[in-house]
């Protein structure tokens, strides 16, 4: 079995969206480099320098399904059927889109109603010897709280947004949680990619 990793692109001050839920420059560091390589699904091509790269190429490599909440669903029109990572998805949500299900028989995506602790298990399953990446705020601060990861991987930033509607992790419900020193740290342009294991 792999492992549980949580996954997020943040600014320095701490945010994977806006307000309004867009991104902003987050995501430059993606066209920013000079090796071209089209993304597991094939909807486009990443651009990113040597380091950038090599650590895109092996973190893709190592997965096998993605957690995420109803609201990173909804916001992407999940993903028209086929997530860019080209993975099993399952979804935590309070109500099955039905409509959305019935337009997309063929879409790998689970939708979970009974918590996030299900969700992973399901995803855990689907991905067998590789891992699972668990993405937005509201999703991996709930599985950081029950215990559930095993990893917190991070493409910062150097961006300020002042503010924003979602916080990687958000208020915690007990003590901060501190993490073991980073296992990677790679420097990229306008990011740096950083792996922190989660202490048990």
């Amino acid at each position: 079995m792999g492992k549980v990793v949580a996954q997020a692109i943040m600014s320095l001050d701490g945010y994977v969206a806006k307000p309004d839920n867009t991104i902003g420059r987050l995501f430059d560091w993606l066209q920013n480099g000079e090796i071209a390589s089209p993304t597991p699904a094939g909807d486009f091509d990443v651009h990113l320098t040597p380091p950038s790269s090599d650590h895109w190429q092996r973190w893709v490599s190592s997965l096998g399904a993605l957690v995420c909440g109803r609201t990173l669903f909804d916001v992407t029109d999940g993903w028209q059927g086929r997530h860019t990572l080209d993975v099993p998805v399952v979804v935590v949500t309070h109500r099955v889109p039905s409509d959305w299900v019935e337009a997309h028989p063929e879409a790998p995506f689970t939708f979970v109603t009974d918590g996030v602790a299900v969700a992973v298990a399901q995803a855990q399953a689907l991905a067998g010897d590789r891992d699972v990446t668990v993405t937005g705020g509201t999703i991996a601060r709930q599985c950081l709280e029950l215990g559930l990861l095993d990893e917190v991987a991070v493409d910062l930033v150097p961006v300020v947004m002042g503010e924003g509607n979602r916080p990687f992790f958000g208020k915690l419900s007990a003590e901060d949680v501190l993490l073991g020193n980073p296992t990677v740290c790679v420097q990229g342009d306008r990011v740096t990619h950083l792996v922190f294991p989660v202490v048990r």
